[in-house]
């Protein structure tokens, strides 16, 4: 073949296991064989609507096996994938369109009214709605094979980051930085072709696609998509379909462990479990472990697809709290800010560089450049490193809260807060002080029938923590601002709670 990405694995899968399953959505299964041939007819019905090598095709939508025809359809083609965060407001999928200047998008049914509303000043000339007619469209387009030469080194998709600060910016991951991210967490995770993996973190983000979806298809085990994440529906889906593999960030995590069906769910089949997207704290961490599960934790970011730190489960209990050490293949350093590398202990910047970070972003050589030093990329992340070369993440360079001339990270507050019976979320921010510059404030989010005692909560800090550290103010919320991938919104809440 003379297609090296992404859009070949469908094939080289199918010649390889055509009848194991690849897919299931509901009641709907679909075997390697059949998600080549699926793969092949959209990408001849995308040709034939004008897409070429470099074309954006973009796709709005929850987890359905038509997001992943679609990702491998331009992949064969040689076009771009613009995978859509369904949580955005039609305003800012308009931009992303506009941004990445795509020419077809396919979306679900429930962003119908969304796209009727779109702009006419974006590129879009091709729209298709998943259902009957997507279905059509296979239906009429040709099955013959497409080998379009597509090399490691193309852009396979531009995928928006998370947007915490100011506009998205498309992170453009080239098929060779997905290959070598996919083949970083088959080297790191073990994982099995008889993997049976829940994917119901959602796809249009980093973690959910590349570091669960993509690995278990690309070693041939079979993918459970759901549309969107549900407590109770997790537990009846583990068992039915004696799932062994799960991803998910803290909150989803924590939803599960706190349902009153987890103390006698039948989680006998699951095998690996996996977690990222913000530190996990140190109860969660135990809650698991007393059902006999094992967090195998890691750290990375859109821009290395995302793949960066990873702690396995030989080191998990004695690494609790740790991001772990770095993937296979790529390479990891905390540093000061001339790059020199900090000492045991030291708090620094993480930076990174291997075959799965990306080239730039899309249409921004100038943050680009800036992200860049030395060749290395700039996390924005702080932590620090053990004597055996483990690190921990700290917190974000621009969360920390400066008081008195002494470095505050708000993680570190926030795991100890977590701990408390009364607290579900919490987030700590810095405010104003005349008298310290800054000093923290922690705002709460109650478990349910609890009303927590900001005093007490307060009280029950002390000696835990070095004086200057404990919030010198609690908030108690009904909810924190999180992003779709479940990151929390830290300029939200600063906004919100910040300077009452």
């Amino acid at each position: 073949m003379r297609n090296e990405g992404l859009g070949s694995w469908p094939a080289r899968r199918a010649r390889k296991t055509p009848h194991r399953t690849a897919l299931i959505h509901g009641d709907t299964t679909l075997s390697y064989a059949g998600l080549h041939t699926r793969v092949t007819r959209l990408a001849h019905a995308l040709r034939a609507r004008g897409i070429r090598r470099g074309d954006r095709v973009a796709y709005l939508g929850p987890n359905h096996p038509s997001y992943l025809e679609t990702l491998f359809a331009a992949g064969t083609l040689g076009a771009v994938f613009v995978p859509l965060n369904t949580r955005l407001a039609g305003p800012e999928i308009g931009y992303q369109l506009s941004d990445s200047g795509a020419r077809a998008l396919i979306y679900g049914p429930a962003s119908k009214a969304l796209v009727a509303g779109l702009p006419g000043s974006t590129d879009v000339r091709t729209y298709v709605e998943v259902g009957p007619e997507y279905e059509q469209l296979l239906t009429e387009s040709p099955a013959e094979p497409i080998d379009e030469p597509v090399t490691p080194d193309d852009t396979c998709i531009i995928m928006y980051t998370s947007g915490t600060t100011g506009r998205p910016k498309g992170a453009m991951l080239t098929h060779g930085n997905l290959t070598w991210n996919a083949i970083n967490v088959l080297v790191d995770t073990d994982l099995i072709a008889d993997e049976r993996a829940l994917v119901s973190a959602p796809l249009f983000h980093t973690a959910g696609l590349n570091m669960l979806t993509l690995p278990v298809l690309l070693k041939g085990g079979t993918c459970v998509l759901v549309e969107s994440f549900d407590p109770d529906a997790t537990f009846d889906l583990i068992e039915q379909h004696r799932i062994t593999f799960m991803f998910g960030v803290p909150t989803m995590f924590e939803q599960v462990a706190r349902h009153p069906r987890w103390p006698g769910a039948d989680l006998s089949s699951l095998r690996i479990l996996t977690c990222g997207g913000s530190p996990v704290s140190t109860p969660l961490i135990a809650a698991y472990q007393e059902r006999g599960l094992t967090f195998l934790q890691g750290y990375g970011m859109t821009e290395a697809s995302p793949g960066t730190l990873f702690l396995d489960a030989e080191h998990a209990i004695g690494k609790a709290g740790s991001a772990g050490v770095p993937h296979f293949f790529t390479d990891v350093r905390v540093v000061r800010p001339d790059l020199a590398p900090v000492g045991i202990g030291e708090t620094g910047e993480i930076v990174l560089r291997g075959p799965n970070v990306m080239p730039g972003y899309w249409g921004l050589p100038e943050e680009t450049a800036a992200s860049f030093a030395d060749g290395w990329f700039r996390s924005g992340d702080a932590a620090r490193v053990d004597e055996d070369g483990y690190v921990f993440v700290v917190d974000r360079i621009k969360d920390m809260i400066i008081s008195g001339g002494e470095n505050i990270y708000p993680a570190e507050i926030e795991d100890l807060l977590l701990g408390h019976p009364d607290i579900a979320e919490c987030a700590v921010i810095g405010v104003p002080d005349e008298k310290w510059g800054e000093v923290p404030r922690a705002v709460v989010v109650p478990r349910e029938g609890a009303t927590p005692d900001p005093d007490e909560i307060l009280a029950s800090l002390s000696g835990r923590l070095a004086k200057y550290k404990i919030p010198k103010s609690v908030v108690v919320a009904d909810g924190l601002p999180r992003t779709a991938s479940g990151k929390l919104l830290k300029s939200r809440v600063r906004k919100r709670y910040g300077n009452s």
